[in-house]
């Protein structure tokens, strides 16, 4: 039997106690009793709530109980209170304090050692140097608490078995396509290059060629001695094919030059020195079947990659990207697809190949041009590709490819041009390698802000200043929406900014009680603009150009709803996105990572599309949020921005963060759970009716997230699939 105490509160002669308590088994539930020593059992009121973490970390989400509890009860400040729990003939007691304590994990002192790498002191004088003190000692305080993915350990348990490869190599498909694998060579270490062959060799699925195309040349080169090797290869297995160029084309010519040799019905990129998984080509097979069997065909296919570097001649295989499914907006911020790339040869022919300006990022505009044209486009979530990270490969230093950058750029403008987005402008982003693409506003389409509001008239006049007078955008019209202030400075406040902004109004909500959704719908009638911001009162704007970041994604025609990146007063994230899945509902990213930290790939830093944004700043078009009927007025606390944003994504509209809008937001670290019992019973009644209205995405997973990656936290580590096996068809 466990417990966990997640707030004690003492308000006024209560005290109000929340948490969970589970024992051993999943059906048997946990009694509570509330014992003082000078009073003896104390009579109390309880709230049961389903925490379904703790049911997927406990029972792998297989229990039917309510695993979460909120008591309150009548307190003597003169008395020492025990909480006591009851299952299967045990019993456990603690000390209950207002307050009350936390468990504390042990430090791992194992951690200190990699504390003294060069490249971890380097990265930590530089957050000391641009964030100073705070920042850095909170990356410190990470770098020792952090529980590090053994990816090795995490790997060999979810490999396919012996008997498994084997099963692999027997299977008959339906249909059954050919792939043309494409490597250009370019002086390849023959050990390498007999790696990357070997791994194709070894594939389970057998229908497939190899098409090497030498662009090595002579000059310092035994060009002839190299091309007799791949010829024995060739003799050795005749579905490897190999051609030697008269000179070097460039990365783009030489694999044009292996293109030109495919037979094939797919293609399938591989660099020289890489490797393939022995099931990649299988995984390949396999979903083009399951597409074709579902009347689809697939166009385009990319799975999952990790890094392999070699230690005393074995392979070591690190830093895994899980990714998530086709992610426009990702994709303009960074390569994230790269490697394994497939599409079919037909739409390889019609795209025009390879192209010679983009050389250094030619796979990055053929990746454009493929996915532009695709209208069927795969993401296979395992690791079948292996990127080898050696000397003066961009995978171990980028610095010494910048020109593929500079490419890079090129390659996502004209993508912008070619989709009808426009010009865009296009910068280096924090790390090379990713980028900033900034959209125009066209014209000034005005813009309401709406904020609901209920006292605490300090933050509001914060947030009303740093909108009016902060903000570079001038259009704008502010809806403040009066919600049961029972302060009689709120509105002396009200009148103040009303008398000193003639573009803000004040409109009162009459209704008794807190219904965020029925208060925003509200204000919609007093609303003029085209776009519709919404946004909490305890926000501040930290760029004066936030609401032209927002609006450039907000006016793309296939954009629904964009969301900004959210800080703490203290820098660190209380939004960059959100999962849907988080903790069996949804949550947001990255939370308690400070600005300065390197989140999971660049994530935080990129923007990109998710399955939702926090309505604590978010902005949408009007005519979507009417097609949509706004926000659900059922779901009046929680999650109520979530389904709207769930309903805009049913619509086919993007939902974008872009993490170039910038707000503090200044609303409680520590609020925890819900705190009442009555709280308890709203915040789970609502949690029902959202899972049953979004169950299939619950149960199959959220898209842009990935079935590898744990739901228990949000830093994006690996998932335990012990505790967490997955729910819904991705595997």
């Amino acid at each position: 039997m466990k417990y966990y105490i997640d707030n004690i509160k003492k308000k006024d002669s209560e005290m109000v106690v929340s948490g969970w308590a589970v024992s051993d088994s999943p059906d048997v539930p946990v009694e509570i009793e509330i014992v003082g020593t000078k009073n003896g059992n104390v009579p109390f009121s309880r709230a049961d709530a389903g925490r379904f973490d703790v049911n997927r970390e406990f029972f792998l989400g297989k229990s039917a109980l309510k695993l979460g509890f909120c008591i309150t009860f009548p307190c003597d400040p003169e008395d020492v209170y025990e909480i006591v729990f009851r299952a299967d003939g045990k019993i456990i007691r603690g000390k209950l304090t207002a307050g009350g304590t936390k468990e504390h994990h042990a430090v791992h002192f194992v951690r200190f050692r990699q504390l003294f790498r060069p490249d971890t002191i380097q990265r930590g004088f530089a957050i000391l140097k641009q964030y100073g003190w705070k920042a850095f000692f909170k990356k410190l305080s990470g770098k020792l608490k952090k529980n590090k993915d053994r990816y090795n350990d995490w790997r060999a348990q979810v490999q396919p078995s012996p008997a498994e490869l084997e099963k692999q190599r027997k299977t008959q498909f339906p249909v059954s396509p050919k792939f043309s694998v494409i490597v250009p060579l370019y002086r390849t270490p023959e050990r390498l290059l007999a790696q990357m062959i070997q791994s194709v060799q070894e594939q389970t699925y057998e229908n497939w060629e190899l098409c090497l195309a030498d662009g090595s040349g002579t000059d310092g080169f035994d060009g002839k001695r190299f091309f007799e090797k791949l010829q024995a290869y060739s003799k050795m297995d005749n579905r490897i094919r190999c051609v030697r160029l008269s000179e070097n084309l460039g990365i783009a010519g030489n694999t044009n030059a292996a293109l030109a040799m495919a037979s094939g019905d797919y293609i399938v990129l591989l660099d020289h020195d890489d490797t393939l998984s022995e099931d990649a080509l299988y995984e390949c097979a396999l979903r083009i079947n399951r597409e074709a069997g579902e009347g689809r065909k697939a166009q385009v296919l990319y799975s999952d990659e990790d890094k392999l570097k070699e230690k005393q001649r074995r392979a070591f295989y690190f830093d895994p990207h899980f990714k998530p499914d086709f992610n426009p907006d990702l994709l303009r911020s960074v390569n994230y697809i790269s490697h394994l790339f497939v599409a079919e040869k037909g739409l390889v022919e019609a795209v025009g190949g390879f192209q010679t300006e983009f050389d250094g990022s030619q796979d990055y505009d053929f990746i454009f041009r493929c996915t532009e044209a695709a209208r069927v486009i795969c993401h296979i979530p395992k690791v079948l590709y292996h990127w080898r990270v050696n000397e003066g490969s961009t995978a171990e230093d980028p610095e010494k490819k910048l020109y593929a950058f500079e490419a890079g750029a090129r390659a996502i403008k004209a993508h912008c041009e070619r989709i009808g987005i426009g010009r865009v402008e296009v910068e280096e982003n924090e790390v090379l390698g990713t980028y900033r693409v900034r959209y125009p506003v066209k014209g000034k389409p005005l813009v309401s802000v709406i904020i609901p509001s209920k006292d605490h008239t300090d933050d509001l006049q914060v947030c009303v200043k740093s909108l009016l007078e902060k903000a570079s955008y001038k259009n704008l019209e502010v809806i403040v929406v009066e919600n049961n202030s029972t302060e009689e400075e709120t509105f002396r406040c009200y009148e103040e900014l009303e008398k000193r902004y003639k573009n803000l109004q004040v409109i009162y909500w009459k209704e008794k009680g807190f219904n965020f959704s029925a208060i925003n719908n509200y204000a919609l009638p007093y609303t003029k603009g085209e776009y519709l911001l919404f946004l909490n009162n305890d926000t501040e704007l930290i760029n004066e150009d936030c609401i032209e970041e927002l609006l450039g994604f907000c006016q793309r025609e296939e954009v629904g709803i964009v969301g900004a990146q959210l800080f703490y007063d203290d820098d660190t994230i209380q939004h960059a996105g959100v999962v849907v899945g988080y903790k069996g509902i949804a949550g947001h990213t990255f939370v308690g990572f400070h600005k300065g930290e390197k989140t999971y790939f660049l994530r935080s830093m990129c923007a990109q599309d998710y399955s939702a944004v926090t309505a604590a700043c978010m902005l949408t078009k009007r005519s979507v949020f009417e097609a949509v009927g706004g926000f659900d007025e059922g779901i009046a606390v929680a999650f109520n921005d979530i389904d709207y944003c769930l309903k805009v994504g049913s619509l086919g509209k993007l939902v974008v963060y872009n993490p170039f809008a910038q707000l503090y937001h200044y609303e409680s670290k520590s609020r925890g759970i819900e705190d009442t019992p009555e709280k308890i019973l709203r915040f789970d009644n609502e949690v029902e009716t959202f899972r049953k209205r979004w169950k299939d995405i619950l149960a199959a997973g959220d898209p842009y997230y990935n079935p590898n990656l744990t739901l228990l936290t949000s830093d994006f580590s690996l998932r335990n699939f012990t505790k967490e096996p997955l729910d819904g068809a991705k595997a």
